[in-house]
């Protein structure tokens, strides 16, 4: 009884824990759409000020509720599943099951849903999803094999770039299909989010330490990397190929249809959904158990408790988007630009500097760093330079709607400065970069700074240009961290030079002014 008490002890306390660290992730964006529903900038009714509240109260649960079911279940199974099938030195069935966990899970993911929504009328959804799926299972599969034969990661990702820019060049030939660069660079972004970035970057840790040797905790991490790079590949492929019409209408973000319909029916969708993306992840999850694991009842029960509360928190998570933080972002990018272009730049820095805050799978990332580094990349560190980031590609991105000009003019020269940078730091930090990429853009991206990019575009060139400079954004944000964290390696470097410069400076000086003394 006495032990059955503490466990629930322990577990009041971390789900305290985590809604206490989402209460300070989520609210600085409350706050700032609170302050605009003030100015006379931005006209937000109370009705619509009121759902975005309880939408606030519902963000701030769902985020608690699944750090704490990623902790429990999402990234134990990733973790066990690599140890696992590892351990069982059968190398073939490692590989067939990391590819088919990359399709299943990037299908199970819902920032990817949320921009295949939003295209859906350029490019079928199912087939979008499906393909963004397979280019992230064949890059797990290479993934894998990368840290099983610690292979240099900055060498692969050159390859599969210079891949990536070449179909870009090509895309940007075709008559029809060019305007269509920016969403697939943008689906990139988007299929690294809550779901993938636990499991995938467990399962890296897994396979890296049952592997060992050298650096094997820096040989865990390049995964996300990996399987960010694959999906725009993938779709760049698909896009080339493709045939048909071009003419894209901005989706509803309207709160009139959540308003009438109420707010059950959003999240009864949201349930629907999350129960569509984790059955095929804990099916195969079981399959595996029986067959290969065999973890003991405790282990099984944990994960089980993990999988309700990962359940519940995406629920309450993607309603509390779907039925105010989509249309709220949407009205304040169109309004903002209609009375006041040049401060929207200026706001969507501040607005992605703290949204970041509250992308869930950003506490995961850095919670994961913090322990696999030993504190030499801290929680505080990551945050800090992700935040810069997440906020400088955001009025980047904001600047080419205002001044119209090509996505690439900021890929290609980022992706450059990137690669530049990891041949002089650490490779540790190279690796944690790549990563993190991937996990800033994640839901609070691509359905609350989207929209309020594209109705910025939408006020500015109206709809026709959407597709061309509105999507783009999630990219950015996949790229600026790239940049921003191989700094601190790059910083991390020049100071330890420096101390040892000093510290060499001061031997040589004391080994010239001591005297020698002489005994006889």
């Amino acid at each position: 009884m006495s032990n059955t008490h503490a466990v629930l002890k322990d577990l009041v306390y971390s789900l305290g824990s985590k809604l206490k660290e989402s209460l300070v992730s989520v609210l600085p964006v409350s706050l700032i759409v609170l302050a605009l529903s003030l100015t006379p900038w931005v006209d937000i009714s109370g009705e619509e000020l009121t759902t975005f509240g309880v939408a606030t109260l519902l963000l701030i649960l769902g985020i608690g509720l699944f750090n704490l079911g990623a902790d429990m279940a999402m990234t134990p199974m990733g973790q066990y599943i690599g140890e696992g099938l590892t351990s069982s030195k059968k190398m073939g069935l490692l590989l067939s099951v990391a590819f088919v966990m990359g399709l299943l899970i990037t299908i199970a993911e819902p920032d990817l849903a949320v921009l295949a929504s939003q295209v859906s009328a350029v490019m079928n959804g199912t087939v979008l999803i499906v393909t963004v799926g397979i280019g992230v299972g064949i890059m797990l599969l290479i993934g894998v094999i990368k840290i099983l034969f610690h292979h240099d990661l900055t060498s692969i990702l050159m390859f599969f770039y210079m891949m990536m820019f070449c179909l870009a060049a090509l895309l940007l030939d075709t008559d029809n299909n060019w305007p269509l660069v920016s969403m697939c660079f943008d689906s990139g972004g988007v299929t690294t989010g809550p779901i993938t970035v636990p499991f995938i970057m467990a399962l890296g840790v897994g396979i890296a330490l049952t592997v060992g040797g050298r650096n094997a905790s820096e040989n865990s991490f390049g995964l996300i990397a990996l399987c960010s790079v694959g999906p725009i590949v993938a779709v760049l492929v698909l896009s080339i190929l493709s045939k048909g019409s071009l003419d894209f209408n901005v989706p509803d973000y309207s709160m009139d249809s959540i308003l009438a319909e109420g707010m059950g029916h959003v999240l009864v969708g949201s349930m629907f959904n999350v129960t569509k993306s984790l059955v095929f992840i804990i099916l195969f999850f079981f399959v595996l158990q029986f067959t290969v694991l065999k973890l003991p009842r405790t282990k099984i029960l944990q994960i089980l408790f993990g999988i309700l509360y990962t359940f519940v928190g995406l629920v309450l998570f993607l309603a509390a988007v779907e039925m105010a933080f989509m249309p709220i972002g949407f009205k304040i990018g169109t309004q903002l630009a209609a009375q006041q272009p040049a401060l929207i730049i200026g706001l969507a820095f501040v607005i992605g500097m703290v949204v970041v805050l509250a992308e869930p799978a950003v506490h995961v990332l850095n919670t994961q760093v913090q322990d696999i580094t030993g504190g030499e990349v801290s929680k505080g560190q990551m945050m800090t330079a992700l935040s810069i980031g997440v906020g400088v590609s955001i009025g980047l991105s904001v600047i080419r709607v205002y001044f119209d000009f090509s996505l690439l003019y900021y890929l290609i020269p980022g992706y450059v400065l990137s690669l530049g940078l990891s041949f002089f730091v650490p490779k540790l930090y190279t690796a944690i970069a790549f990563d993190s990429g991937g996990v800033a853009s994640g839901p609070l991206t691509s359905s609350f700074i989207l929209p309020l990019v594209v109705g910025a575009c939408v006020t500015m060139h109206g709809e026709s240009r959407v597709l061309e400079l509105a999507f783009g954004v999630v990219a950015m944000v996949a790229m600026t961290p790239l940049i921003t964290i191989q700094s601190l390696g790059f910083k991390s470097v020049l100071s330890t030079r420096y101390r040892r410069n000093t510290a060499m400076r001061r031997i040589l000086a004391s080994t010239e002014e001591d005297p020698i003394i002489y005994f006889e």
